[in-house]
Formats: structure tokens, sequence, C-alpha cells
């Protein structure tokens, strides 16, 4: 299937105010696409819709091998093994060292093997090239550091999707560099991307498709083609 992420018609909405009217498009096993637009048009929202978080008022989603229209409660947590999700603000446990944060995440979505444990641990370190700070605690390190151990926990069940909202935000240009390397990186071995930003050097310097929300509607940029007279 390289069909990963599906949304058909869909309109999202909080009591009494409209977010998301009429949304298609698709994401492709591998694709890098950016998620752009305005505070309030509707980019949290869109993921919210994409992790079970919310119901969309019409319209079908489909995220992995899921059905979102369908989906029952108690499937939530299974999704989300087919999704890795990074935030803005790390989240990082803060009394647990690194490997331990990792750890807490793969024990909770059904790990048990405690040799498997270790190896996938230390491969996901490498991966984001952190191997050495396998035993520091949060705060000892940086927010670039920290915000490559969140990518670290997000890949633990080899994502069909990585979803990232304003992942950078809190980073500076050479850690927003560092991170931006390490996610095309992930993209180019087959898990597809969709990273909310505000920042639009990174489009610059690591152009991608990039879909656009306006007033609820969504504009679809392929790749080099965003050019917007302002940003947000």
């Amino acid at each position: 299937m390289n069909e990963v992420v599906s949304l058909n018609s869909v309109t999202a909405a909080y009591p009494g105010k409209s977010i998301l009217s009429d949304i298609s498009f698709t994401l492709q096993k591998g694709e890098f696409v950016y998620l752009v637009g305005s505070t309030g048009s509707g980019k949290s929202t869109l993921l919210k819709l994409l992790y079970g978080d919310m119901n969309p008022v019409k319209g079908d989603i489909k995220v992995g091998s899921y059905d979102l229209s369908s989906l029952q409660r108690k499937q939530i947590p299974f999704l989300r093994r087919q999704l890795g999700i990074v935030f803005q603000d790390f989240q990082l446990l803060p009394d647990r060292s690194i490997s331990e944060n990792i750890r807490f995440v793969m024990r909770a979505t059904g790990w048990k093997d405690a040799s498997k444990i270790k190896q996938k641990i230390g491969d996901l370190l490498m991966e984001v090239g952190l191997s050495s700070r396998a035993d520091a605690f949060p705060h000892q390190l940086s927010g670039g550091e920290q915000q490559r151990i969140a990518i670290a926990r997000a890949l633990v069940n080899d994502p069909w999707v990585l979803l990232a909202d304003e992942p950078t935000g809190n980073l500076d240009p050479v850690a927003s560099r560092t991170f931006m390397e390490i996610l095309f990186r992930i993209h180019l071995g087959g898990t597809a991307i969709l990273m909310a930003t505000h920042d639009y050097q990174l489009i610059q310097e690591y152009p991608a498709r990039t879909l656009e929300l306006t007033e609820g509607k969504l504009k679809d940029h392929p790749i080099g083609m965003f050019h917007p007279q302002k940003f947000y």
C-alpha cells in the first residue's frame, strides 16, 4: 500500500465554530509534507483528527490500516502504534533518563522482551545521533537534543506516519537544521511525515510539498511552489 493517509471531504468543528471545511488530501508512503497556516487556521485540529483525538463532523479519514470513521475508542491505542507524534514542547518525563523515557513508551505499547527493548533503544539513539546520552536526564540535554529524543521515542514502533506539530518552534537555527536532516533521513527510509510549521526559512532550505490552510480550506502546493507574499 502506497497511500498511508487519506482524507475525503472532511469537515471539522468545535461548538459554534467551523474549523475545517471539505478537506481532501492523501499522503504516500515515504512522502514529506509541510502543513502551514496562520494561528487558528486548523493545523492542530487536522493533526488531532489524524491521531484520533477528535472526530470529524463529516467525511472519511484513513490512517495506516485504520478507517477512522468506524474506529472504536478501544482501537485508538492500536492506531497510534502506526503513528509517531512529535510536539513542540518535547514532552519527556523529567525524572527518567533518556533510555527510560523510550523504554516507558515501549512498555506502554506492548514491548516485553528486555533484550529486544535494549537493542531497539540503542538503534533509535544511534538513528538520532545520541548514543552517548542514554543515561542522561532531560534537563542535562539542550533543546535540540531533547527534540531528537522525542523523534527516537516517536519511532519506537516503526510508524507508517510521523506527525510533527511545530517541532522546531523551541529550537535555534542550528538545532533546527540538525532536526530537519534527521527527519529527511527518516522519510527517505519510508516513513511518511506531515510537519506543521511556521518556519518559512526551513521550507526554503528543505523544499517539499506544502499543504496550506486558509479560512478552513486547503491549498495543495507542489514541491518548490509555495511562495507566500508574507508568512504566518
